[in-house]
């Protein structure tokens, strides 16, 4: 198949929903770790053609929803200051802060701005020589290698005016945060596949085999997600733990080693705080000694922020660690929604909550 259209034929979802039907004999719960898989989920209703015995769980594939309170907190303050521009994706806008969001203090006369590429700031900085330029670095593996090579053309141009406030986030250990937990529900994996084009899939191999679970790298498109599905119970029904590649069309097992390499050369790996679910060890990036000077936190060590307590009513920490789905949230729909979220899953073209408000809400 080389077109999207054949990925989306009804014909051949159709065929593969009902090879699901016919291996499966037991009740399994599979989560799909990445926001984009569940979007196209709940937008063609795969979990509606499913067998009542498949259960499927949102992870915390969701970096927007997942970005630490207090960098948010922190980029906020940054942007009020005088003199300075922040850029971010423009997702982040409307996540709430401990007390306001970058959309709220936008309003307020901040230069905040949205960019389609970290790429962009470099522009930015260069036509801005007596401002400083703040690129808010949200992602996961995937946008890393962009980041990076931001960070590389800056330090090349010796753009003194520019620098990180770093929030990209590993996806295997939040795996295996996962799989730890005594609230653990998930007997199988369906793995991101844009951040496997980037990382390869080698690490999984390790958590397949450590906590005896298969895992399916997967792709975006309908064909794609129920194929995965389909390989992920065939491994369960036979009690097989390994780990397969869906998505070959676009991921190797070694991954893009190029990328690799310039994302090792600028940052090196840190412990991260994880909004909703706390601090996951070696799960976050952070820029390598050498690279310092383009560090925001460093920069602007003496902004302080006071980051109080999220909103009781959201349970968001809940629905990214899959223990509950958006619509079991008593705020979902009334006091929370997309023009008024509690949670950073409410906003997020990623966010389960969003795509349930979208896709689901007439069935719930």
């Amino acid at each position: 198949m080389k077109f999207v259209d054949e990925y989306r034929d009804s014909t051949v979802v159709k065929q593969y929903a009902q090879r699901i039907r016919e291996i499966t004999t037991k009740s399994w719960q599979i989560m799909e770790i990445c926001g984009g898989q569940t979007h196209s989920i709940l937008k063609y209703g795969l979990d509606q053609l499913l067998p009542s015995e498949i259960s499927l769980i949102h992870g915390p594939g969701c970096p927007v929803c997942v970005t630490d309170i207090e960098k948010i907190d922190k980029a906020g303050a940054i942007a009020s200051l005088p003199n300075v521009i922040l850029c971010s994706f423009g997702d982040m806008l409307r996540v709430p802060g401990s007390k306001e969001d970058l959309l709220s203090i936008k309003a307020k006369g901040a230069d905040i701005r949205i960019v389609y590429s970290p790429l962009d700031c470099i522009k930015i900085a260069e036509e801005n020589p007596h401002k400083e330029i703040i690129f808010f670095a949200v992602g996961f593996e995937t946008t890393a290698p962009t980041t990076a090579m931001t960070v590389y053309q800056a330090d090349k141009k010796q753009l003194n005016n520019f620098s990180l406030l770093v929030s990209h986030v590993l996806v295997p250990p939040a795996m295996e945060a996962i799989l730890s937990s005594t609230q653990c529900q998930v007997q199988g994996f369906l793995a991101a596949g844009h951040v496997c084009t980037v990382m390869g899939y080698h690490q999984y191999e390790t958590i397949s085999q450590k906590y005896q679970i298969p895992i399916i790298v997967t792709g975006f498109e309908p064909a794609d997600i129920l194929q995965g599905i389909y390989l992920c119970v065939q491994q369960l029904e036979k009690k097989e733990n390994k780990v397969e590649n869906q998505y070959s069309r676009c991921v190797k097992k070694e991954g893009n080693k190029e990328a690799q390499k310039l994302i090792n050369q600028i940052f090196e790996i840190t412990n991260y705080q994880w909004r909703g679910i706390g601090n996951i060890d070696n799960s976050g990036f952070k820029l390598r000694e050498k690279y310092v000077m383009f560090d925001a936190e460093t920069k602007f060590n003496h902004v302080s922020t006071t980051t109080s307590n999220a909103d009781n009513n959201c349970i968001s920490g809940q629905i990214l660690q899959g223990i509950k789905k958006p619509h079991q949230c008593q705020a979902f729909g009334n006091k929370c929604t997309p023009e008024n979220p509690l949670g950073a899953p409410m906003v997020s073209s990623e966010g389960a909550c969003a795509a349930y408000y979208r896709y689901h809400l007439s069935l719930i």
